[in-house]
């Protein structure tokens, strides 16, 4: 997959539901890189996929989350389980970060959050998604999507120049950065407040 494809502020829909689906397909095609790739590559397209998940869920969390817990039908449980099913992805994402792509453990460590990725994706596609389409206009759908391309626009694909210090790029790229910066901009495209 061409890295253009995997910048997610550039797709063409305007439909949030119609845009996180597309990148799940994203997601699942990165992983299948990550995985036929070795050494520079592999931790290339490792980065890809880590900056699309962490500004993925970071979107979803933000903005699509908070709207299905007040429009959807159980709502709050949906989500929780969702949440559940994210930090799990996320504490293993970790491990796998620290350890790096040439790890012995990497290709296991990788099949397993791949299985818990595309489950959390497929649970959200059934179980939230097609009732946010149920439940919304296509106004709503367009507000967020509009909310969740602002977020992903700002999330870094490369260290930025001028910090080429390996403290100041795993600052400004590990996935918890990412999602700080996310969050950020989400916050100010929707026009919540600090602390909202």
């Amino acid at each position: 997959m061409a890295e253009g494809k995997t910048i997610p502020e550039l797709m063409d829909e305007n439909d949030v539901v119609a845009l996180l689906v597309h990148q799940h397909e994203m997601i699942k095609e990165l992983f299948g890189e990550v995985e036929r790739a070795t050494g520079g590559a592999r931790a290339e397209s490792f980065e890809r996929l880590v900056r699309l998940l962490a500004v993925h869920e970071t979107a979803e969390e933000e903005i699509v989350h908070p709207y299905a817990r007040r429009t959807i039908d159980d709502g709050d449980a949906i989500v929780e389980a969702r949440l559940r099913e994210e930090n799990e992805a996320k504490q293993l994402l970790t491990i796998m970060e620290e350890k790096g792509t040439d790890d012995a453990s990497f290709p296991a460590n990788l099949r397993q959050l791949r299985t818990s990725v595309i489950e959390h994706a497929d649970n959200e596609e059934r179980y939230e998604f097609a009732e946010l389409v149920r439940k919304t206009s296509d106004s709503e759908r367009r507000t967020m999507a509009l909310g969740v391309k602002a977020a992903e626009s700002l999330a870094p694909t490369h260290p930025h120049p001028g910090v080429e210090s390996a403290t100041k790029n795993i600052v400004l790229g590990t996935p918890a950065a990412i999602m700080d910066r996310a969050r950020d901009v989400i916050r100010r495209a929707m026009g919540k407040k600090e602390g909202d």
